[in-house]
């Protein structure tokens, strides 16, 4: 676990916001407050934080994580990295406000120093973490916290990405420096439009999304758009899973998804970058 200091480092305790220090074993990592809260790293080698209830479950999370080791999103992750290296230093510090199972983090962890990957689901930190330690990655930690409430010391971050999570503008904005970006990744218009003609009689674009930056500048946006074919069922109810209509679909339409083995969808991502100024 000493791969971890540097990325301790730069943590705060989440119940009495006091540096934090690594364990000689490097198994726990200590607050340096009067009581000297501990947190233990799992098993599977993510940060244990408390956190709130919530987050992606179990299966949740694997659906997720089968569906983009195919690469599907590949396209999209390079464009993402591409952007967020015109803006970064080599030894920048990144922060992940997000992170689900790491599919974007392990990736953006080689443009940085120091990569911590918050996500609210124990089980998404499980699973990036085995596959950031099976993939021998140096400088990048997992741990549980909201993105709400991120457990990291105020101007401590060269850049934030928050990619298709909640857009919490005043706590990235406390952590990041003076000159910071923000990068914020989410479903531009026509983002699964595919997949909706499948489910639904009508169909609608996605609008402007609420929670965008109101107080940093924006420096770029661009759209990122391409089309995927998704073979065979599994994979197309992993793909529907992922999204927020799984939660709102009947069953009669959800069927209608369901009897298809291969669907054609069109990828829209909408890259947006802030600079706190």
């Amino acid at each position: 676990m000493d791969n971890n200091k540097k990325a301790i480092d730069v943590l705060i305790c989440p119940v009495c916001k006091s540096d934090m220090y690594m364990s000689d074993d490097g198994r726990s990592a200590f607050c340096r407050g009067i009581k000297k809260h501990c947190f233990d790293f799992s098993s599977d080698g993510y940060l244990s934080f408390p956190q709130s209830s919530g987050g992606d479950s179990k299966a949740a999370v694997a659906a997720r994580r089968s569906f983009l080791a195919k690469d599907y999103y590949l396209h999209a992750a390079t464009a993402v990295c591409e952007t967020v290296k015109k803006y970064i230093p080599n030894d920048a510090v990144l922060i992940d406000a997000g992170c689900g199972e790491g599919y974007y983090t392990s990736r953006l962890s080689d443009l940085a120093d120091v990569t911590v990957g918050f996500d609210l689901s124990k089980f998404a930190c499980a699973a990036a973490a085995k596959s950031a330690r099976r993939e021998g990655k140096q400088g990048l930690l997992y741990s549980t916290a909201s993105v709400f409430s991120l457990p990291v010391k105020d101007f401590a971050a060269d850049a934030v990405v928050n990619i298709f999570a909640p857009c919490a503008e005043e706590e990235y904005s406390r952590i990041l420096r003076d000159g910071g970006y923000l990068f914020v990744v989410g479903a531009g218009k026509e983002h699964l439009m595919g997949l909706k003609r499948a489910i639904y009689d009508e169909t609608y674009e996605n609008g402007e999304r609420a929670d965008l930056p109101k107080k940093m500048t924006m420096v770029e946006r661009q759209t990122v758009h391409f089309e995927i074919e998704v073979d065979g069922k599994d994979d197309i109810a992993a793909l529907f899973s992922m999204t927020p209509y799984y939660w709102r679909t009947s069953e009669g339409d959800k069927e209608k998804l369901m009897r298809l083995d291969r669907l054609k969808t069109e990828i829209e991502f909408e890259i947006s970058v802030y600079r706190k100024d």
